[in-house]
Formats: structure tokens, sequence, C-alpha cells
């Protein structure tokens, strides 16, 4: 018997951006019937510690709920995770090894993303919480890609991509926070950014703008590209192996 793939979201984070992941996932899979789809597992969570606080020192770590959440995952037959959130990443290592799943890159797949906008991409700018900024996250990836990452400072991140953030996930209406992080988009540009990553699954919701000043890439998108490297080119196969059989 073929079993096929199956994808797990470690999600909730928040729940907005999680719905989100997984609407994209449905739109972009290459699928012709509902039974073309990858399987997937959902654990979604809203009550995980808040990360960016855990990385400040203001709350408990995540990491178990993150872990939890992963090996009940990995139970119910998921063979790897995507984690729609930028700033769970920084736990990504630790989560992994103690549920023994592979879990994809987000940050890497967007950075890559970055890149591929045009010849010659260099400079990245990057809208993220203060969590993933505190981490390093990108900037650890930009090394290895030989990007320069670059960061609003931290008044434009408090006045502008903080609040901005806290809106979507409050559920407020997006036009100012919309027009927030259009400010701050045009600073990354003006910073000598040559795109900028949408690195909160919150802010390709509100990015629109910001799309008409500098480039974007949707870090949200990025995932779903991952997942279907990953999991629709084993699915292909599977598909094959059963013609030939």
């Amino acid at each position: 018997m073929h079993v096929r793939p199956a994808l797990g979201i470690l999600g909730g984070m928040g729940p907005l951006a999680t719905a989100d992941f997984y609407r994209r996932l449905i739109s972009c899979t290459p699928a012709d019937c509902d039974q073309g789809h990858l399987p997937v597992f959902m654990w979604a969570d809203p009550a995980v510690p808040d990360r960016t606080a855990a990385l400040l020192g203001r709350g408990p770590s995540p990491v178990p709920a993150l872990v939890a959440g992963a090996r009940w995952l990995k139970r119910a037959g998921a063979c790897c995770l995507a984690i729609p959130c930028n700033t769970a990443h920084a736990y990504v290592d630790q989560v992994s090894k103690a549920a023994g799943i592979e879990v994809l890159d987000m940050i890497g797949a967007a950075l890559r993303a970055a890149v591929d906008t045009a010849v010659g991409v260099t400079r990245v700018g990057i809208l993220s919480t203060q969590g993933t900024r505190s981490a390093g996250l990108y900037e650890r990836a930009g090394v290895r890609m030989g990007v320069e990452v670059l960061q609003v400072s931290g008044r434009i991140q408090s006045a502008y991509v903080d609040p901005a953030i806290r809106a979507v996930k409050a559920g407020a209406d997006r036009a100012v926070p919309e027009q927030q992080i259009a400010v701050a988009a045009e600073v990354l540009k003006e910073q000598g950014a040559q795109v900028v990553i949408a690195a909160c699954t919150e802010i390709p919701l509100i990015s629109g703008t910001a799309a008409r000043i500098v480039p974007v890439v949707d870090s949200t998108d990025a995932l779903v590209d991952a997942v279907l490297a990953r999991l629709w080119r084993a699915a292909d196969e599977l598909r094959l192996g059963r013609r030939m059989a």
C-alpha cells in the first residue's frame, strides 16, 4: 500500500496567519480535484506563549508547547512540518530535534525568493517582529547566502511595524496598519533595499501599498513554495509509481 506524504501545520501563531497559509497552499496546489490535494494535519493552539516576548526575556518559552504540537503532528502521520510564523523559527532546531521530525525552512525560502526577484539582488530589507530581529534569523541566513540584510531603526520598528502587526492580530481595520507598513518599506528602500521581505505572516495581509513602493516578497508564499517543492514532488513520484505498478 502506498502512503501519501502528509504535511503537518504547526500553527496558531496567529490564527489568521495560519488560516491564510492553508488557504494559499490549497490555491497554489496544482490539483485537479479534491482528492488530488496534499493530506494535511493541523495543530493550531493560540495559547502558545508569545514568541517575541520569550526572545526578549519578557515571557515563558514557547518550546514545550511547540514540541507537544510537533509530536502530535508526527503521531498523526505528518512526514514534515510547516510553521507559518517567522519568529517561531528561532526555536526550529530545538523543536525538530525533540520531536524527531523535519521542519521546512521558512527563513531560507523567503530569502532565496527575495534574491530571485531580479538579477543582482544583494541588499534585502526585512519587516518583522522584534523577536525575529533580536534572534538574527535573517541575518544568519544572509551571511550564508552572501546577502546584506537591512532592518529599520528601533524607532521605526516601535512606531510603525509593531503596531501594524498587533492591529492585524487584533482583527482591527487594516487601512492604518497598511499605511504603517508602507512607511517602513519606504524607509528600507531609502536605506538601499532592492527588495523587502514581509517577514511576519501578518504583514503580507497588509503589504499591498508597500508593494507599490518596493518589490515585496511574501514569506507565507515562500513557505507554500517550500511545501510544494518538498511534498508535491514526493506525491508525483508516488503517482508515477502507482502507474508503473
